[in-house]
């Protein structure tokens, strides 16, 4: 009356026992943890394993055996800003890493931070860590001595993009001009400076601590900032281009930035080097 088929009529639920792909999966996952389903079906295949595709793959997610796939990161559209010399000390800083490793093998960073009006560097900061809180940290003790910028020029990096960065620049009103992602040159400041401390310092030195590069790594910064011409300022340090800089303008304007680069000499006082780095010498080549 109903027209049902005889042989659905007739059908028993068989449950089927999946042990034997679980064993094999298991097995398979033991030998080969970052294989996925196709290749292991594949090789259950050519094994001459009758299993179906679907049961397979039915068995393979119950185990819960699939891979997570890495997302890609993906940056909100950079809009890209002109390079060009600010007018004044404290309008654009330029922040960015440069690795390298101890003599034992260990890693570390250096964070790179400059004034972009008179490549005055601002800051060395050595450790084999610097988190995004660590970033602000060192911004922070540099403003309290110099005063805040108004931009901040830097890269894509996890630490600069980090939400905590963002909020302390919106608290402080500065603005983060990130570059345009695989193009380095569009931060071609401090990416030149980081070519001078890598060829001058960490290449032409062994570090057997991370107290030893801090140290070298301020000597560095100091000579850089008042002994060491630079060809783009008209072969003048950086500290007395500002100087040269702000005595031609009228004396109120004048004022109150050389106590901003007063201010940022507190900085280059170093402790006197220890003995056991006297007589340090640089690697030959």
């Amino acid at each position: 009356m109903v027209r049902l088929p005889r042989s659905s009529y007739q059908y028993k639920f068989k449950l089927r026992d999946d042990q034997l792909i679980q064993e094999a999966l298991t097995d398979m996952v033991t030998r080969h943890p970052s294989i996925g389903f196709r290749q292991s079906f594949e090789q259950f295949r050519d094994a001459g394993r009758g299993w179906n595709h679907k049961r397979v793959k039915r068995v393979y997610r119950e185990m819960k055996l699939n891979i997570r796939r890495r997302a890609k990161r993906r940056l909100p559209e950079r809009v890209k800003q002109p390079l060009v010399v600010p007018a004044g000390i404290n309008h654009t800083w330029s922040i960015d890493f440069i690795s390298d490793s101890l003599v034992d093998g260990r890693k570390f960073r250096v964070l790179n931070v400059m004034d972009d009006f008179n490549r005055e560097s601002l800051a060395l900061e050595a450790d084999t860590s610097l988190p995004a809180l660590r970033v602000i940290r060192v911004l922070e003790k540099i403003s309290e001595q110099r005063g805040k910028p108004l931009n901040l020029r830097t890269d894509n990096g996890p630490e600069f993009i980090s939400y905590k960065l963002r909020e302390w620049c919106t608290s402080k009103q500065i603005t983060i001009q990130y570059i345009q992602p695989g193009r380095p040159m569009q931060n071609a400041y401090v990416e030149r400076k980081n070519g001078s401390l890598r060829r001058e310092l960490l290449n032409a030195y062994l570090f057997d601590s991370l107290q030893e590069v801090r140290i070298m790594c301020e000597e560095w910064r100091t000579y850089y900032n008042t002994q060491r011409p630079h060809k783009a300022l008209k072969y003048l340090t950086p500290m007395k281009y500002a100087e040269k800089h702000y005595s031609s303008l009228d004396p109120q304007t004048a004022n109150g930035n050389i106590l901003k680069i007063e201010g940022s000499r507190l900085g280059d006082q170093i402790n006197e080097k220890p003995d056991d780095l006297k007589s340090k010498t640089p690697v030959s080549n």
